[in-house]
């Protein structure tokens, strides 16, 4: 599809959601100028656009959402404020920084830890992870969000994290994903290894159960070759990314 006809698409969903997404905006505004947010957090603000990014997820205040794999919490920060009041915030697989130094912070007591059972490891040799967990504990969720992580997992993994990410959700629920782009089909490399193909996951995703609802280009980025690891610093903070949004079906 042409990029211009894309991006007209795009622009018309995010006027016509607009009304609809403006509490949440207005939260999302206040927690990003939280104090709680380091100046190198407020920094990847321009770049990763948090805002329009849960906009077109369709995020609202009163779902119930779970964030896989949350890291050291960039995105926490951000859903658990604008959850609070009305909705759930649950964190699940890879946790461990977010508990020790997110979930004392103030105004972040009601934030929950789910799957703690959930197992992380490397087979031998391996630059990737295997997964194992019954489930995330969590029934009927509104959305299951994961950024920047699906590279992370080997073929074992990957279907562990869809599985449980389907379970999870209630009919009709979203599964948001984003990760740094890969050319479909390369053959895999040092300098690929944290990128993954668009079509290669949408793929897996939708043999999980899911359906594709949409995809946006506010992640993507012309001058970024596909060539180089992310961590370059040609590229590092300007990666270009897929941005997909599954839904379960009803």
């Amino acid at each position: 599809m042409n990029r211009l006809i894309r991006m007209s698409i795009f622009s018309g969903l995010l006027f016509s959601s607009g009304l609809g997404f403006a509490d949440v905006a207005e939260k999302l505004k206040v927690a990003m100028a939280s104090d709680v947010r380091t100046q190198a957090e407020i920094e990847r603000d321009r770049n990763r656009k948090p805002a329009q990014t849960l906009e077109f997820f369709g995020l609202e205040d009163d779902m119930t959402v779970i964030e896989l794999i949350p890291g050291g919490g960039w995105y926490t920060k951000l859903l658990v404020p604008v959850l609070a009041e009305k909705g759930n915030y649950f964190a699940a697989i890879g946790t461990s920084r977010i508990e020790s130094n997110v979930s004392t912070l103030p105004g972040f007591e009601r934030m929950k830890i789910v799957a703690k059972e959930a197992e992380l490891w490397r087979e031998e040799g391996s630059r990737f992870y295997s997964l194992k967990l019954d489930s995330l504990g969590v029934e009927n969720a509104d959305m299951v969000l994961t950024f920047r992580n699906y590279h992370n997992f080997g073929d074992q993994g990957r279907a562990a994290m869809n599985k449980a990410a389907f379970e999870a959700l209630k009919p009709g629920g979203i599964y948001g994903v984003i990760d740094h782009t890969a050319r479909h089909m390369e053959p895999m490399t040092p300098s690929n290894r944290r990128r993954f193909d668009p079509v290669k996951a949408i793929k897996e995703i939708q043999d999980a159960g899911f359906v594709l609802v949409d995809y946006s280009s506010l992640h993507y980025r012309e001058d970024d070759e596909l060539e180089y690891e992310v961590g370059a610093r040609s590229v590092t903070g300007n990666t270009d990314r897929w941005t997909l949004k599954f839904k379960k079906p009803e």
